[in-house]
């Protein structure tokens, strides 16, 4: 039902507008402040009476924040109901100078159906009931600053949303601001990289920006020596918050130390800028070639006599052969002057320079030896090394006895022992006194002072004592053991004869014996 008696209410209400409503819009200009407290302004009227003297009323302070609170038709007929947007949130002071105020806040909860088309701010000096536009035409940032204020002013501010039906409670600062400017004392916020010496090379451009702080403008001074800077060769830019040191082209003159200070009112913070302008050292001096002996030469001279205004870090000293020509890098930061080259080749001759090391780099030019150094054939004679003769002559010793050893009759076994002695002692082996000779039950071996003899399916007459004796030239020595072989009814045999040397004590022989001969 709203939505079709809408458009006929909004038909004939922007007729009755200019003859109705003439006079109140100058009477509204006069009390703005009684005005924005009569939430029952509209009440008497039609819905969109008020809509056409609430946009230009706004910038002037008058009564059209009594209208936020009441919905209206679209007046351009779109068929639905619009409403003023809600207060801006969150007003706040954000910096206060001599002669301005910076104001922010946030946008509304609520901005309309047609959507927020700005702001408007006004202030009123504390003591009167005037409020005046601070802006002609609404904008839609949310951070505003007012300029031209008078320096101890306090002044009350609020700030309006505005959209096609009209504009919003506005949103107060609860308490005026005073408008004053705020001290801050001077100081230096010297970059990290250039509290230490800032090195450049010559030729290079030198530019850095050093910020500050302090209220109000502080005023920027460089110097150097106690002398201005050379303006026609360093360029200095201040800004509200740093200061920029720019030389397009540096130059050697361009080094010393560059005093910076920030100033307010007497107060004054000061820092120090340690600018060094390097490039490459002067060639080292009176390079000497002063021994040449065997595969080695060795060299002095002294250090550049100019240093590039840097420190020299170490000298590079190059070789290079008559016969090819090419300089060859021998030693790389040298920190002495002077030094030995080694391992040159027999028969060529040689030159060397010198070359100066700084910061920069090398020295463009290097020291050359005025003579060159040829490194001479020597002769050698051959001296045979003395060998003492040593006396390795030894008897013979077993250093490994043989061990006595049972087996089993036509099992293969083996004898071991070891001996030493020089010259090579020679190995007799004897059984029970008797040397065995060419005999194929036996096979003896001796190999690296190991003497073995092999006794092939051995029967019980081939028990006995054997020996190993060893002869040489100066002496001889053996070594013996005891071999004994089994048969496969020794061991009954021999418990039969242990079982009748019991029976005869007890008179029980024959019971034992046959009981023996039934169990086989």
């Amino acid at each position: 039902m709203t939505g079709k008696t809408a458009p006929p209410a909004a038909e004939p209400a922007p007729k009755k507008e200019p003859k109705e409503q003439p006079a109140p819009a100058p009477a509204a200009e006069k009390p703005p402040t009684p005005a924005a407290e009569q939430p029952t302004a509209p009440a008497d009227q039609p819905t969109p009476v008020p809509t056409a003297e609430a946009t230009p009323a706004a910038g002037e302070g008058s009564s059209a924040p009594a209208q936020p609170q009441h919905s209206r038709a679209c007046p351009h007929h779109c068929g639905f109901v619009t409403e003023p947007p809600s207060s801006p949130l969150s007003l706040a002071v954000e910096e206060v100078s001599e002669n301005s105020v910076t104001l922010t806040w946030k946008a509304p909860e609520q901005t309309g159906q047609p959507g927020l088309d700005g702001y408007l701010v006004e202030i009123c000096k504390d003591g009167s009931s005037d409020w005046t536009a601070a802006n002609k035409e609404p904008f839609l940032s949310t951070r505003y600053t007012i300029q031209d204020l008078s320096s101890g002013d306090k002044v009350h501010v609020r700030v309006k949303a505005v959209n096609a039906s009209g504009v919003s409670v506005p949103a107060t600062l609860e308490q005026p601001v005073l408008i004053r400017e705020i001290l801050q004392l001077p100081r230096i916020r010297m970059p990290r990289h250039l509290r230490q010496t800032y090195v450049r090379r010559v030729g290079d451009a030198v530019n850095m920006m050093i910020p500050f702080q302090g209220k109000p403008q502080p005023e920027v001074i460089w110097t150097k020596g106690d002398q201005p800077l050379d303006t026609s060769r360093i360029n200095i830019r201040n800004t509200e918050t740093d200061t920029i040191f720019y030389i397009r082209e540096a130059q050697r003159s361009d080094s010393g130390k560059y005093e910076l200070t920030v100033r307010i009112n007497g107060a004054e913070d000061k820092a120090i800028l340690d600018i060094r302008v390097i490039e490459p050292p002067g060639s080292p001096q009176n390079l000497k070639l002063v021994d040449v002996w065997g595969f080695n030469v060795a060299l002095e001279w002294s250090p550049p006599m100019d240093n590039g205004n840097s420190e020299i870090k170490g000298y590079v000293v190059q070789k290079s052969d008559k016969k090819s020509g090419k300089w060859f890098t021998v030693l790389e930061r040298c920190t002495r002057t002077s030094c030995t080259v080694s391992d040159l080749i027999i028969g060529n001759t040689y030159s060397f320079r010198v070359f100066a090391e700084n910061a920069c780099g090398l020295s463009e030019n290097a020291a050359v030896t005025s003579r060159v150094a040829h490194i001479k054939k020597t002769k050698t004679t051959y001296q045979p090394q003395k060998i003492t003769q040593w006396d390795m002559m030894e008897p013979p010793k077993f250093t490994q006895p043989l061990t006595d050893r049972t087996t089993t009759r036509g099992y293969s076994t083996h004898l071991f022992c070891c001996v030493r002695g020089f010259p090579q002692p020679k190995i007799i082996w004897m059984k029970n006194q008797m040397e065995i000779r060419e005999d194929p039950k036996y096979i003896a071996m001796t190999k690296q002072g190991v003497c073995s003899l092999e006794i092939r399916k051995p029967n019980p007459f081939d028990g006995g004592v054997y020996t190993c004796k060893a002869v040489n030239a100066l002496g001889e020595a053996s070594v013996d053991c005891k071999l004994d072989v089994k048969g496969h009814w020794a061991a009954l045999w021999n418990w039969i004869s242990w079982c009748q040397s019991e029976d005869r004590s007890k008179g029980k022989t024959k019971s034992k014996v046959d009981a023996a001969a039934a169990g086989r």
